[in-house]
């Protein structure tokens, strides 16, 4: 399917869309799929969930810029609102179907570009002065100051993070604070 089928297919449904790219051999895919496909039932009739095969249509992964799978993004009215590649939690994914439904791109989390560039430099600028002190003793800790400043500046990018974050934050979040009768598992 070309990139121009597919904004014509987009624009003639009359709901919101949420496109999800995954691939069989794909197993962060596999595990999100009864996730997505609840999600997928829940939304029923006011967002459409469209799968797309990524080892089907490379050409139209090529054209929508999508590099990795799985990789969902959130349309309304015809125009992309937000993207999510990788690994997700429910609640993220779920985001992305009231991203679409609303038509209004989800506030982004992270350091704003100028405190992005600022963690980049401040930590290389330890990590340099660590290699030059001969990472031992206190350069080492040095190296590793450095190294957590520079992550910091790219946390919120990385999949694995957040990944991890979410289920951690999921388990922690269940217990924490509520009473037995407040808990979903209790």
């Amino acid at each position: 399917m070309s990139k121009v089928t597919f904004l014509e297919n987009l624009r003639k449904n009359p709901r919101p869309v949420v496109l999800d790219f995954w691939a069989p051999w794909c197993m962060p895919c596999r595990a999100a799929a009864p996730v997505v496909r609840k999600l997928g039932e829940d939304y029923a009739g006011r967002v459409d969930l469209w799968k797309v095969n990524a080892d089907e249509q490379p050409d139209l992964l090529r054209e929508l810029r999508i590099f990795g799978v799985p990789t969902m993004i959130a349309y309304h009215n015809g125009e992309e609102v937000t993207r999510r590649v990788g690994a997700a939690s429910k609640a993220a994914l779920a985001a992305l179907f009231e991203a679409a439904l609303a038509g209004v791109k989800p506030v982004r989390s992270g350091p704003a570009p100028f405190a992005r560039l600022l963690r980049v430099v401040s930590g290389a600028a330890l990590v340099w002065l660590a290699v030059q002190g001969g990472l031992s003793g206190a350069y080492l800790a040095l190296a590793a100051l450095g190294a957590i400043v520079l992550f910091s500046a790219v946390y919120d990018r990385c999949p694995i993070y957040r990944a991890v974050s979410a289920r951690v934050g999921e388990l922690f979040g269940r217990s924490a604070g509520r009473s037995p009768e407040q808990r979903p598992d209790a």
